[in-house]
C-alpha cells in the first residue's frame, strides 16, 4: 500500500503545485479562460452574433454579451438538440444531461461536449482523488471500491443527440477500466424505479470491499440504512471495515452529519464537491475547511452577480479579480459546454479569497422575501442546525414557506420538518429557529421587530416519510432530485401539508 501511495504522490504532486500556483493567480488564469473559450467559439452562431472576434477583455465581454437564464439560451439548445452544428460551440453536441430538479415543470437539457467531459467532469473527480490522497497520505480508498449513487435516467434518443442525467452520461463515456474501481455495475446504477435499484445495489455491494461513497447525502442515507436492515447490522463497518470517505454534494450536509457519525463507528471522512450538468465548480480542498476552493482550468469562466442585481436585464456582474467575502452572488458561468454568461440559479459566498473558496448559500429562486425579510437558504441551514445543537434534534427534511398576512393575523413563516428525532420541547426548538435567524439576517430581524410586521415562526410537524411520499409522487425517487429548501410561494408546502393530514 505505501507502495501504491508514493507512486500516486508522485503523479499528483504537479498537478498540487498546479493548483496551488493557480490560486494564487486567480484572475490571470480566469482571464485566459475567457480568451480561450472567446477563441474556440469566434466562428460558431453565436460568436458571430455577438462579435467574438472583436471582444479583447472582460469589459468588451460584458458590454457586449447578455445574462441568460435557461429560458433565454434554450433555442439555441434546440437547435444544437436537432443536430445542427457551429451553434454556441464547435461542432455537434451529442450528449444533453437532461435536469431533474423540481422546480419547473418543464426539463431543462444541458449540452455536455467532449471537452467539457475531458477537461471539467473528468479532471474534477481526479483532482477530487489526488487532494485526498494528499491530505490522508495512508490512505486505503483505492485498494476497494467507490459506491456511488447517481440518477435513474437512462440515456435516450432525442433528434440527433442522446439526453439522460449527467451520472447516465458520465458512465457511458468513462473508460472500461473505471468499472473496476467503482460499484454497482452501470446497468444496475441506472435503474429507473428506485426500490429495485436499492434491492439489487443492497444485494450486490454488501459483499464487496467498499471503501468509499458518493453521491446526494439525503437519498445516499436512505441507501445506507435501507443496507443495514437487510444485513441486521448497526454499523457500516461490520458490513465494510474499510470504509473511509464519503464524497457528497449536491445539498447542505450539516443536517445529515450525525446521522451518518452514528452509523460509522470508526468515523469517516468527509469531502464535498460543487457539480452540477453545467459542470465541475469547486472541491473542498481542507477537511477542516468547509469552503471549497474554486477550480480555476476546468474550461469555465465564473462571473459573480449581486443578489440586488438579480432580474434586471443588465445586471451588474464581477470576476472573480472583484468580489468580496460574506456577500452572496448568484454565479454566472461561460463554458466549453458552449454555454454562454449563463445563470446556473446557485448562489455563494466567498469565505476567503486566494484561494478563492466558497460555499452555496441558496438558489436564486428558493428564497423567502414575502415581507421584505430576504431570508436565504444558507441562514435557514444554519439556523436549524443550531436549533438542533441546542435541542437535541436531528432534521430529516423539512421546506418552509410564508403564511401571508390576513385581516385578522399578521404574516409569519411555515416550517414544516421531518425530524429523524424529535426535540423535546417543538416550542424551544421554534424560539431557538426564530432567534438565530434574526442574528443572522437583519432583513428579517427587522422585519420581526415587535411581531409588527413578520411574527413568531409557525412548525409543523411532517409525518414520518413524508418528503419521501411527496417525492415519489412525483416521479422524483433518488439521484439528483431534491426538495425545496425555501418558496416565495405555497406551491410545495401546501402540497406536502395536504399529504401529511
Amino acid at each position: 500500500m505505501a507502495l501504491l501511495n508514493s507512486i500516486i504522490s508522485f503523479f499528483t504532486s504537479n498537478r498540487l503545485s498546479q493548483i496551488d500556483n493557480f490560486a494564487q493567480r486567480a484572475d490571470i488564469i480566469q482571464y485566459e479562460q475567457l480568451r480561450c473559450l472567446l477563441s474556440r467559439a469566434m466562428y460558431t452562431s453565436f460568436g458571430q452574433k455577438y462579435h467574438f472576434g472583436s471582444i479583447e477583455n472582460y469589459r468588451q465581454f460584458k458590454e457586449i454579451v447578455p445574462v441568460v437564464d435557461y429560458e433565454t439560451f434554450s433555442p439555441y439548445v434546440e437547435r444544437m438538440i436537432t443536430g445542427e452544428k457551429d451553434v454556441s460551440w464547435p461542432g455537434m453536441v451529442k450528449w444533453f444531461a437532461k435536469s431533474s430538479g423540481t422546480t419547473n415543470a418543464r426539463s431543462k437539457f444541458i449540452p455536455v461536449t467532449k471537452e467539457a467531459l475531458e477537461t471539467c467532469h473528468y479532471r474534477g473527480a481526479k483532482d477530487v482523488v489526488t487532494i485526498y490522497n494528499n491530505n490522508h497520505p495512508d490512505t486505503q480508498m483505492l485498494t476497494g471500491k467507490c459506491l456511488t449513487l447517481g440518477g435513474s435516467k437512462k440515456i435516450s434518443k432525442m433528434g440527433e443527440s442522446q439526453t439522460g442525467d449527467l451520472s447516465a452520461i458520465l458512465i457511458g463515456n468513462s473508460p472500461f477500466w473505471s468499472q473496476f474501481i467503482k460499484t454497482p455495475a452501470p446497468k444496475i446504477a441506472l435503474l429507473e424505479k428506485w426500490e429495485e435499484k436499492l434491492e439489487k445495489i443492497t444485494a450486490i455491494t454488501r459483499n464487496e470491499n467498499v471503501t468509499s461513497l458518493a453521491g446526494v447525502p439525503s437519498w445516499f442515507l436512505v441507501l445506507l440504512k435501507h443496507i443495514l436492515k437487510e444485513t441486521g447490522k448497526s454499523d457500516l463497518h461490520e458490513i465494510w471495515p474499510n470504509l473511509e470517505l464519503f464524497i457528497h454534494g449536491g445539498i447542505n450536509f450539516s443536517p445529515y452529519r450525525e446521522q451518518y457519525d452514528s452509523i460509522c463507528s470508526k468515523g469517516l471522512n468527509y469531502m464535498e464537491t460543487y457539480n452540477a450538468s453545467e459542470g465541475f465548480f469547486a472541491i473542498q480542498t481542507d477537511p477542516k475547511d468547509s469552503g471549497m476552493q474554486l477550480m480555476l482550468d476546468y474550461g469555465i469562466f465564473y462571473e459573480f452577480v449581486p443578489l440586488s442585481e438579480v432580474g434586471n436585464p443588465y445586471p451588474k456582474s464581477y470576476s472573480i479579480a472583484e468580489v468580496e467575502t460574506g456577500i452572496d452572488y448568484a454565479m454566472v458561468i461561460t463554458t466549453n459546454g458552449g454555454l454562454w454568461r449563463y445563470m446556473i440559479g446557485d448562489t455563494v459566498r466567498f469565505t476567503r479569497l486566494n484561494p478563492h473558496k466558497i460555499v452555496i448559500s441558496g438558489r436564486t429562486k428558493h428564497y423567502i422575501n414575502a415581507f421584505g425579510e430576504e431570508l436565504m437558504v444558507g441562514n435557514a441551514e444554519s439556523a436549524l442546525e443550531k436549533a438542533c445543537r441546542e435541542t437535541g434534534a436531528v432534521v430529516r427534511e423539512y421546506t418552509a414557506a410564508p403564511l401571508f398576512m390576513k385581516e385578522d393575523a399578521m404574516g409569519c413563516h411555515q416550517w414544516l420538518v421531518e425530524f429523524a428525532r424529535l426535540p423535546e420541547d417543538i416550542e424551544v426548538f421554534v424560539d431557538i429557529l426564530d432567534k438565530e435567524l434574526r442574528e443572522l439576517n437583519s432583513d428579517y430581524d427587522a422585519k420581526r421587530g415587535g411581531d409588527i410586521t413578520l411574527c413568531r415562526p409557525m412548525l409543523t410537524v411532517g409525518r414520518n416519510g413524508l418528503f419521501f411520499d411527496w417525492l415519489k409522487s412525483k416521479g422524483k425517487l433518488g439521484g439528483q432530485n431534491k426538495v425545496p429548501r425555501l418558496s416565495n410561494n405555497r406551491e410545495y408546502i401546501d402540497s406536502l401539508l395536504k399529504m401529511n393530514e
